[in-house]
């Protein structure tokens, strides 16, 4: 019995066999680096989304007349627990890169210091109140930056929002 044509058909099957495994996992691997983009890209969307919106909130609260200074207070904390930023915070701390995480942080603590001026009676507009503002605005966009690196997109070349320094 002639063996070889036999081997010739097994190792072709065995090689065949051995691409599409190899084949399979690529994709498979491909469609997890994709699910995780996604992913990251969701939880991004909803930080930033967010932010943008406490910030409106805050100002707006500010801006509003209060029967007193702890009425004024109540408003702009209960405008903060609901805006649902300790949600978003804690999904970028469970997904996003460290270096995402910081960026998202810092502007975190802009807001938590724009919130606190307010509370403690800076004017809208105020230049403290501006100062503030700018701070918050350089680190959205750091954070932003950070965020399109991940996600393999490449810098902006224009402001999105330059009246709010965002």
């Amino acid at each position: 019995m002639d063996w070889l044509p036999l081997l010739s058909t097994l190792a072709g099957a065995a090689i065949g066999i051995v691409a599409t495994l190899i084949a399979d996992r690529n994709r498979w691997r491909h469609e997890d680096v994709k699910e995780a983009r996604r992913l990251r890209l969701d939880i991004y969307t909803q930080y930033t989304t967010t932010v943008k919106v406490l910030g409106e909130t805050l100002r707006a609260v500010a801006e509003r007349e209060h029967p007193s200074d702890d009425a004024r207070a109540l408003a702009l904390r209960e405008a903060s627990r609901d805006s649902d930023i300790a949600i978003a915070s804690e999904r970028m701390w469970l997904i996003a890169p460290q270096p995402i995480v910081r960026a998202s942080n810092s502007v975190f603590h802009c807001l938590r210091r724009i919130c606190d001026g307010y509370i403690d009676g800076t004017a809208v507009s105020s230049p403290e109140d501006r100062a503030r503002w700018e701070a918050r605005g350089k680190a959205a966009a750091k954070m932003r930056l950070r965020m399109r690196e991940d996600l393999g997109v490449g810098p902006l070349t224009e402001r999105h929002s330059p009246l709010l320094n965002d």
